[in-house]
């Protein structure tokens, strides 16, 4: 019998190039669950251990999307969101919170305030995760071509 998942995954890859993510989270559990979900349906799945290796990562090698936790020791998921805006070469990488921080002010402040590309309250479900990065890459890939 043919794997099903295989040959999804296949196609995923001959219909457009591999993306590249990055999972800016302190949690190496968290990270692990998130590449586990995405990697099934092609994507590529790295992961920094807190904001300030997130940082260095997206400036030394720009992902295609960014999902990002809030709470983190290092540094502040806000920080590294607005050092990521302030820079010419990656403020056009778009982003999605990621955080057990879900009360309805914190999700307003994230999508109309500070613009993120989308915000997950966690727990999440894996399709609600895949249903947000799949629809910020293809807004982000409309936005490119016009």
């Amino acid at each position: 019998m043919v794997n099903l998942v295989h040959i999804q995954a296949e196609y995923i890859m001959k219909d457009k190039a591999i993306k590249r993510i990055l999972c800016v989270e302190d949690e190496p559990e968290m990270v692990d669950l998130i590449r586990l979900i995405l990697n099934r349906r092609g994507f590529e799945v790295k992961g920094a251990n807190g904001g300030i290796e997130g940082l260095e990562m997206i400036r030394n090698d720009p992902p295609d999307l960014v999902l990002l936790d809030l709470m983190m020791p290092d540094m502040d998921g806000w920080e590294v969101y607005q050092q990521m805006k302030a820079n010419e070469l990656t403020r056009h990488i778009p982003v999605i919170v990621v955080t057990a921080k879900a009360q309805n002010i914190d999700k307003v402040l994230g999508l109309h305030i500070a613009k993120v590309d989308d915000y997950i309250a966690k727990p999440f479900s894996p399709q609600d995760l895949l249903n947000s990065v799949e629809k910020v890459l293809r807004k982000n890939e409309d936005k490119a071509t016009s």
